[in-house]
């Protein structure tokens, strides 16, 4: 299939269902031709609701009226022990920018982890840190890091962080983990407020280049209490061609279904395989502290997005015709 910038286009605009069928079809001959009808899931613990940062789309913004937690490495190191008893083998720690935890307490519980579950890896999303700091946490053992780039427009990215964060600074970030060896995942959302079909195409053509191991993309949902509290929800449609394209133009890249789409549509993430996907994230963090990582409105955080429904996913996805392994799901060069 061609992708030219002007096809692009169309794909994003058209209403011709025919085409749109194609696309995805197209997408996911692309992604079965390198990892076969596989889903990987990874389990998705979320450490810390706290965040020094005050982006004006995030639900645990610094100024955000929310209850704040913290896990403990021993609460960690639970989520993890029910998700290997589930067959998980990646283990992602998310939370906000949190200075609490330093490098010698995520160093420490990363090497905790892998001493304790040998074969499995290890993700990091934990924002913006130093190359220093990056260069401690690969040496720990952490194998990738998550940093979505959230818009390769600088101007639009001006648009939905305050002052004193930068552009430059996010891509800086993104070029040192790659140069330390991480396998690294970027991401944008889809119907942020500013964004165009040509912040979108900037996008396309930032993966294109810099061709990350991962991408997440999920449409926008908005956050009670913040600054974009009424603006519109992103598009799931969109949501979907986007994936499509980003297949088709980095065939071998870790595709999530991401919970953003589960919220929005409840076949969301199926609806986001057949678009080419081949990842999900369901949540393995304690029950009581799942609502409090709330990002955007009415988060998916419990029914099929709980750890405990693992096989219900499994079952979700044989549904549509593809197969979720006990793997790692590393990428492949």
């Amino acid at each position: 299939m061609n992708l030219s910038l002007n096809n692009i286009e169309h794909l994003l605009t058209t209403s011709d269902p025919t085409a749109i069928d194609n696309l995805f079809a197209e997408a996911c001959r692309v992604r079965d031709e390198v990892y076969g009808r596989k889903v990987f899931m990874r389990g998705l613990i979320e450490i810390t609701n706290h965040c020094k940062n005050n982006c004006l789309y995030c639900g645990i913004r610094r100024d955000a009226d929310t209850r704040r937690y913290r896990l403990t490495k021993e609460q960690i190191l639970d989520c993890c022990r029910t998700g290997r008893k589930l067959g998980f083998r990646t283990f992602v720690l998310q939370g906000g920018e949190d200075g609490w935890f330093t490098d010698e307490l995520v160093c420490d519980i990363v090497r905790s982890i892998k001493r304790e579950f040998p074969d499995c890896a290890v993700t990091l999303s934990l924002g913006e840190r130093g190359r220093e700091s990056f260069a401690r946490l690969r040496e720990a053992g952490a194998d990738r890091y998550l940093l979505r780039h959230e818009t390769a427009d600088a101007a639009h990215y001006a648009h939905l962080h305050p002052a004193e964060m930068s552009f430059e600074h996010r891509m800086q970030c993104l070029r040192d983990l790659r140069e330390l060896g991480f396998q690294v995942g970027a991401g944008f959302m889809v119907g942020s407020p500013g964004q165009s079909i040509e912040t979108l195409k900037k996008d396309l053509l930032f993966i294109a280049d810099f061709r990350p191991e991962m991408v997440g993309i999920g449409p926008f949902i908005p956050a009670a209490g913040t600054p974009f509290e009424n603006e519109r929800a992103g598009s799931v449609e969109l949501t979907l061609r986007l994936l499509a394209i980003i297949r088709i133009l980095h065939p071998h890249v870790l595709l999530p279904a991401t919970t953003a789409l589960g919220t929005l549509h409840p076949t969301g993430r199926e609806r986001a395989v057949m678009a080419g996907a081949n990842v999900v994230m369901p949540n393995l963090s304690p029950q009581d502290t799942r609502a409090l990582y709330s990002i955007y409105n009415n988060k998916l955080s419990t029914g099929s997005e709980a750890a405990e429904s693992a096989a219900d996913i499994r079952l979700r996805m044989k549904a549509i015709g593809m197969e979720v392994p006990e793997d790692r799901g590393d990428y492949l060069n």
